[in-house]
């Protein structure tokens, strides 16, 4: 593993690794909390590895929950690295691709099982795999299960895992409705929180730019004129809005593809690793991808919609201006979403800086307020 650590050029642990790996080595449960790209993975990682390289092949020992299949590959391939010179073998089990592959890696035995709960529930439900053998159990993202509606299925997953085992259980934020599944599972737990930062790294450029919601796509196509915009993920609220933009800059000439629950993993993974080779300069993403994607260069995020809940809004920032790099987030408010921003800068505790927008470069930086029709009412006699 410390070859592995060498070869990945970790050189200290992040404060998660630091305080987690620990008692997570004297077979602790742990409960922990740290912002996106803490390095949580690799927190419960190395100690599943350290547990398991003497042991024997051919069994499932450790099962690590992720609410997203792109989550779920995040974490393979990162566990896939850290595992490269010893023999414990890993595998994915997430919905969107093919059975055969996953049923031929459960015969294996794979020593991790990286799964989305719902497809490892599929297979539980053909028996194709069991969970007898569990000796560590990880829960990813657990706050992101919650917002997806996934604590039914973890439940369901957890009634078929042994009752003595060793459970990690790692979210962003531990929210309210968090603390009865952590009293079910969680044994006497180490508590390691790291207060999720609200603040974005001071690397990372922040700008509004008030615009109609018409008027949205058009501001975009102005955007990407300046080619200082080399690579973007623009995140839309729907599925179908994404694919509108999507068919708008095609339409243009711009290298474009898409992210979101309609497309195939195949598809998702594939728009993905074109886009990190500069085949396409604008990934168009809803939240699916606001977690669980690593892009060290990634340039700009244009939220194109204003998400409706603050937190995601700092995920999606939270792709760019990685690893002490700098990076732009460029925010399209509509009158309507004003709200929605207010609702962020009271989180961030800031009022985050209007720009011109340049298709109107004399109008107010301020969204236009809403226009109201009055209408006469006849009185009833």
């Amino acid at each position: 593993m410390q070859a592995a650590l060498l070869d990945l050029g970790f050189s200290e642990p992040t404060p998660i690794q630091a305080l987690a790996i620990p008692p997570a080595l004297e077979g602790r449960d742990v409960l922990g909390s740290a912002e996106t790209g803490s390095g949580k993975t690799a927190a419960f990682g190395l100690a599943i590895l350290q547990r398991l390289m003497d042991k024997p092949r051919g069994k499932t020992r450790a099962l690590v929950l992720a609410p997203t299949r792109e989550l779920a590959d995040q974490i393979a391939n990162h566990l896939t690295l850290l595992a490269k010179h010893t023999n414990v073998t890993i595998a994915a089990i997430c919905g969107g691709v093919a059975f055969r592959p996953q049923l031929n890696a459960l015969k294996r035995g794979a020593d991790i099982l990286v799964a989305t709960p719902g497809r490892l529930l599929d297979h539980l439900k053909q028996r194709s795999t069991r969970l007898d053998d569990i000796e560590m159990l990880v829960l990813g993202e657990a706050d992101r299960m919650l917002d997806m509606g996934f604590l039914p299925d973890v439940r369901r997953i957890i009634a078929q895992v042994p009752p003595q085992l060793q459970t990690l259980f790692f979210s962003v934020t531990l929210q309210a409705q968090l603390s009865g599944l952590v009293r079910e599972i969680l044994h006497d737990p180490v508590r390691v929180e790291l207060a999720a930062k609200i603040a974005p790294v001071k690397t990372l450029n922040q700008t509004l730019y008030a615009v109609p919601t018409e008027k949205k796509t058009d501001l975009l196509l102005e955007l990407l004129k300046d080619n200082s915009i080399y690579s973007a993920i623009a995140f839309t609220r729907t599925k179908a809005r994404a694919n509108r933009l999507a068919a708008a800059l095609q339409k243009r000439r711009i290298p474009v593809n898409l992210i979101h629950g309609d497309r195939s993993q195949s598809q998702r993974t594939y728009a993905l690793e074109k886009f990190k080779q500069g085949h396409y300069r604008v990934l168009v993403a809803t939240d699916i991808a606001a977690r669980g994607i690593d892009i060290s260069a990634l340039g700009h995020v244009i939220n194109y919609d204003v998400p409706l809940v603050a937190a995601d809004y700092f995920h999606r920032v939270g792709r760019t201006a990685r690893a002490k790099a700098s990076g732009d987030a460029i925010t399209f408010v509509s009158s309507d979403e004003e709200p929605l921003i207010k609702q962020i800068e009271y989180t961030l505790g800031k009022r985050l800086e209007r720009g011109k927008n340049p298709l109107f470069p004399e109008a107010s930086t301020e969204p236009p307020r809403p226009s109201v029709v009055y209408r006469s009412r006849r009185r009833r006699r």
